[in-house]
């Protein structure tokens, strides 16, 4: 894209989006990564073994700042899942770990606005089993990836709880851009919660993509593990 433009009236206007014009909704393509799978929910496929890794977590912490759970048990899960997670926005996936089969995480894409190309992940919820691992980091790089790349998404958003500093940590490891706090946003169970805003956009991918995937390129055969961040990585791609 060109940078800021001045119109025959002397006032500045954005850049123009060139042959942009717009971008595709999710469907339903499987994103193929080196340790998971990314696959669009399949309750009869994914309920189970999800629910199981998502019960390793016994304190119920993950579940403190996301708008439901925990579950009292597999039925009780499932049945949230048949009336929550197969519409097509959110667009629920299942984060699925290749060598075992099992699903050990899920995320979304959701506010999808395809005519504005902007689109947000949402819903992330990594089992113990998955956190902290390669699988992890591989996971949000494939879905943001398919975003800029094959739906033709011109921003990717990241929004969560003012509160929640693990998640903080998160979008800005993974390269998301903080804009702001909406104040009184929203409320869930029972509470009120001011909104943090994060995006990525077109512009920065580049760079971003260059450092995931030297971050994976170089983890350690053995352990599966990283010994520089990626931030280190994509400080350096974005540098090249």
């Amino acid at each position: 894209m060109s940078a800021t433009r001045i119109n025959a009236l002397g006032q500045p206007i954005g850049p123009s989006l060139g042959d942009w014009s717009g971008a595709k909704h999710p469907d339903r393509r499987i994103l193929e990564g080196r340790f998971c799978r990314v696959e669009p929910i399949d309750i009869e496929k994914h309920a189970e073994s999800m629910f199981a890794a998502l019960a390793e977590d016994e304190t119920g912490e993950s579940w403190t700042y996301m708008r439901y759970g925990p579950f009292a048990d597999p039925a009780e899960f499932r049945h949230w899942m048949e009336n929550y997670c197969l519409s097509p926005d959110p667009f629920f996936y299942a984060f699925v770990e290749k060598r075992t089969g099992r699903a050990l995480g899920m995320a979304t894409y959701s506010c999808i606005s395809p005519d504005h190309g902007s689109i947000e992940v949402g819903h992330v919820s990594f089992a113990p089993a998955m956190q902290r691992r390669a699988m992890a980091t591989e996971a949000m790089y494939l879905m943001a990836r398919n975003v800029f790349k094959e739906l033709d998404y011109r921003r990717y958003e990241w929004r969560l709880d003012d509160l929640n500093a693990a998640s903080h940590a998160a979008a800005r490891r993974l390269g998301f851009t903080y804009e702001g706090v909406f104040r009184n946003a929203s409320n869930y169970k029972g509470r009120s919660r001011d909104t943090a805003w994060y995006a990525m956009t077109d512009m920065d991918w580049g760079a971003l993509q260059g450092g995931f995937e030297a971050w994976l390129e170089h983890l350690d055969p053995e352990s599966g593990r990283q010994t520089s961040s990626l931030a280190y990585f994509h400080d350096r791609a974005g540098r090249a």
